[in-house]
């Protein structure tokens, strides 16, 4: 029971990072990652706000992930809804600072970077299901046999050329992104000893019998206290 109880804790506290993350870049002034760029977009063209167009984006692309054949586990859906909740939460409470200069913006970009590969590294190390950008991708590499490389590259290139004509915020930030994300992802698995090709993803069906075990467990306990 405990173990399942502190997956479910490590995937909220993971998608919460990376949705702090998301606002951290957006707070720096100075770019965001191709993704959020699309959400902006989306944001100023029709009125929603970052996080709701996060939330509509990657529903849309979960179900995309779905029809490739790709699993989906607990956390994938948890992913979907979380983390735009967290970036708009974070926007209304504005605890986060704007950064006004560029070197204050560039340290904003880096904290986000690191953000998110820990907040990666926590969710995907539950075995709960993976984002649904990164189920998509997968789902694509095995439909299309085309490398995974070729995918995200095309994936965000597309995304990233709309948002910004949507009026995203493209910038230094976005460059040092690109250039960082996956080397602060390196980082943070080798520190953590973990190979996040070889962690395996439960499926949806999986996942939901281990909630259900686990709270049966929990009412179990309840009962015998009483």
């Amino acid at each position: 029971m405990g173990n399942v109880l502190k997956k479910i804790l490590r995937l909220i506290w993971g998608i919460i990072l990376c949705g702090s993350s998301t606002v951290f870049m957006l707070n720096s002034n100075i770019g965001l990652l191709p993704w959020d760029i699309f959400h902006e977009g989306i944001s100023n063209v029709t009125g929603i706000t970052i996080g709701e167009a996060s939330i509509i984006v990657s529903f849309i692309v979960f179900l995309l992930s779905m029809a490739t054949g790709e699993k989906v586990g607990v956390g994938s859906i948890v992913n979907v809804f979380l983390a735009g909740w967290v970036i708009d939460f974070l926007n209304y409470i504005n605890i986060i600072p704007k950064a006004d200069h560029i070197f204050t913006g560039i340290i904003m970009v880096v904290t986000g970077l690191f953000l998110l590969a820990y907040g990666c590294y926590l969710y995907m190390s539950c075995g709960l299901g993976c984002g649904p950008r990164d189920s998509l991708l997968v789902g694509l590499n095995k439909k299309l046999n085309k490398s995974i490389n070729l995918i995200k590259t095309v994936m965000e290139v597309t995304v990233l050329l709309i948002g910004i004509l949507l009026g995203g915020s493209f910038g230094l930030g976005t460059v040092i992104s690109a250039l960082g994300t996956g080397y602060t992802m390196e980082l943070i698995f080798k520190l953590k000893k973990i190979n996040a090709a070889k962690i395996k993803q439960k499926s949806l069906i999986d996942s939901l019998h281990d909630l259900k075990t686990f709270f049966c467990l929990l009412s179990t306990k309840k009962s015998s206290i009483n």
